[in-house]
């Protein structure tokens, strides 16, 4: 069964009501390149399984190492305290191969033999991806999945389509918001989905008169749009190259000193595998972007030539040099590291 993303929600509750004889399904898919969308569907679906007494929840990575039957022996363990559980496996599309597609269609004939039997202690199979190819939507593990269980695929969201998605966010957040003032924040926002999820949840915070004209939030946003060192960090780990050279060139107009922000950088980078204590969201980016870089000691070694450049013991502009490395932390690998500058320049 597919269900868009903007039916889930309602297909969640009409499934967990008691009056209508329905259940939670036994397998989920989400899918789509918009990350907090994907994300928040994700929210959603744990939430009702919570609701559904599906009360432990364990993370898989599909990656190096990982191996698809160690699903069923995760599905058999159980905590002391939890009744039944969600597997919550992160899947990189390219790694939907052959070996996975034998081992989700063994999952879904499972989950129908149990449904036609009227078992009830399966697991929730939740796989969360980026946007699927065409060839895989129509493959014999998808139709399988299809069958038994909830597909929702999340298509990038056009220019047209984004005033209205704003729009409800707004009212989501209790405000009332005049035309004008929507497309500012629009076009503030770039098409980014997740900066302008940040700023309606700036303009709540701010209480302001409603309906909140465009001078209003022109004024407000301005007001809050000051930056730190980790909102710097944040883009830079979430893969927002764009973001982070903003972030970066507004922090340096403002006279934030370059070794401040290379301390908050280093500092960050020493703590990779470090998560605990942090909020889940900023978790989940932390250990995206150790997957990204895997290894931090290079990383390091280009802070340090960095460092250098900005006490002048080296040639070279040591904010150059700090743009083009948070940009290739980003994703952008055609950028030059400050270490092969150094090469050109000797």
């Amino acid at each position: 069964m597919q269900v868009k993303a903007e039916d889930l929600s309602n297909h969640l509750s009409s499934h967990l009501s008691s009056q209508r004889g329905g259940s939670i399904k036994p397998v989920y898919l989400v899918s789509g390149d918009e990350t907090l969308l994907v994300e928040e569907a994700c929210d959603q679906i744990i939430q009702a399984a919570r609701a559904a007494g599906f009360s432990e929840r364990s993370v898989h990575y599909v990656e190096a190492g990982f191996h698809w039957h160690d699903l069923y022996h995760d599905a058999a363990s159980l905590s002391l305290f939890a009744q039944r559980k969600v597997l919550d496996v992160r899947v990189p599309v390219k790694k939907f191969d052959r070996q996975a597609s034998e081992a989700l269609r063994e999952w879904m004939t499972n989950v129908e033999s149990n449904v036609e039997s009227n078992q009830s202690d399966d697991p929730i199979l939740l796989l969360r991806t980026t946007r699927l190819e065409p060839r895989q939507r129509s493959s014999a593990w998808f139709k399988a999945l299809d069958k038994v269980g909830v597909i929702t695929l999340i298509w990038p969201m056009s220019v047209k389509q984004l005033p209205n998605w704003i729009s409800a966010r707004l009212r989501s957040a209790g405000l009332d918001v005049e035309k004008p003032a929507i497309s500012y924040l629009c076009d503030r926002v770039e098409g980014n989905l997740l900066a302008a999820a940040q700023e309606v949840e700036k303009l709540a915070l701010l209480q302001l008169s409603q309906p909140i004209s465009i001078e209003a939030m022109a004024q407000a946003l301005e007001d809050t749009s000051r930056f730190n060192s980790f909102d710097l960090l944040d883009a830079m780990m979430a893969g927002d190259g764009a973001r982070s050279s903003r972030i970066l060139n507004s922090l340096k107009d403002e006279g934030v000193a370059l070794f401040a922000i290379m301390g908050a950088l280093t500092s960050q980078l020493r703590r990779m595998g470090n998560s605990r204590g942090l909020p889940p969201a900023r978790q989940r980016v932390m250990e995206q972007f150790a997957r990204r870089i895997k290894d931090v000691v290079p990383v390091l070694s280009e802070c340090a030539i960095i460092d250098q450049q900005g006490k002048g013991q080296r040639y070279g502009d040591a904010w150059i040099s700090l743009e083009n490395l948070l940009l290739r932390l980003a994703g952008q690998r055609s950028l030059p590291l400050p270490s092969e500058d150094m090469k050109l320049l000797s």
